[in-house]
């Protein structure tokens, strides 16, 4: 059986001299994968202009909707679901390169080199900051009208960005010698995320996961914690109820059938579990939040 390729997203860029590239991203149905797992060392910006959609950074998930700024840092494993019919969000994707400068000041050294480094991390979901919004909506505008000296303006745009993120958003620092490990494991952990995501429904093992990552049990479930921060049972079943949300909210399946369709084989576990993590048990949640065309 041929392995699944690992999740690092090869990155072209329109212009080398000038490595960053905007996106428009547009759905048209409710449960369509808006990006599948993958992950990068570029920065990326979602902006949210219509409907909403279910970003998972790592081991979190975020709903964001029209205003919200996702920031997905440098290695962060993510994923996407449209939770609309009609979704709309910009990408905006950048080399770390861009931001450099080419003497070694104070901004290079405090600010910028821990951000391309990795070592200041952002948080993902940004909600409700003008500022923010100002600076990601006219770094847009700036770039898709192209106007003389557009470039310098977008640049401009970026370190005010920045500037905000780090006063304001910064979720943690972290040490390069960190970094590099994250970027090691990630590229041997890839298969492995892949694995779990195409057979979630069927029993996994942990030493079969192990087998795919080429190690030891021990030393497997070690580095799957410290790069997670979950166990991969918890996992696991981070990705289950995460597929079971979803048939609650958008199918007339039972809750017996959910379950069984999420990989859950014993309901009443399932239902304490889902309980658990929702702060709800699946009748209540289907009611409070499925949607009219399903009939609940």
């Amino acid at each position: 059986m041929e392995k699944p390729q690992a999740l690092k997203e090869p990155m072209d860029m329109p212009d080398p001299h000038f490595p960053i590239k905007l996106h428009h991203c547009r759905f048209d149905r409710r449960g369509a994968t808006t990006f599948p797992h993958h992950w990068h060392e570029h920065l990326e910006f979602l902006y949210f202009v219509e409907g909403e959609a279910r970003i998972t950074c790592n081991s979190q998930s975020f709903d964001a909707g029209p205003g919200d700024l996702i920031v997905v840092n440098s290695t962060d494993l993510h994923h996407g679901v449209s939770l609309s019919d009609r979704l709309f969000y910009f990408a905006v994707i950048l080399d770390p390169s861009l931001l450099h400068s080419q003497l070694i000041d104070a901004v290079e050294t405090k600010y910028i080199t821990p951000i391309t480094q990795n070592r200041i991390l952002f948080r993902n979901r940004i909600h409700g900051d003008p500022a923010v919004a100002e600076c990601i909506e006219s770094l847009i505008r700036e770039y898709e009208s192209r106007e003389f000296g557009y470039e310098l303006a977008v640049k401009s745009w970026l370190y005010r960005l920045l500037t905000v993120l780090l006063r304001h958003h910064v979720y943690a620092s972290q040490s390069l010698e960190a970094y590099s490990a994250r970027v090691r494991h990630l590229e041997r952990f890839g298969p492995v995320f892949r694995h779990i995501e195409e057979n979630y429904r069927h029993k996994i093992t942990v030493d079969e996961l192990a087998a795919i990552a080429s190690l030891s049990r021990f030393h497997f479930c070690r580095q799957f914690k410290e790069l997670t921060d979950k166990t991969v049972s918890e996992y696991i079943n981070f990705v289950r109820l995460g597929k079971a949300e979803f048939l609650l909210r958008h199918t007339a399946m039972s809750i017996a059938e959910v379950a069984a369709e999420a990989g859950f084989n014993d309901i009443y576990y399932f239902s304490k579990l889902f309980k658990t993590h929702k702060k709800s048990p699946p009748s209540r949640f289907r009611s409070e939040n499925g949607s009219a065309d399903n009939g609940h």
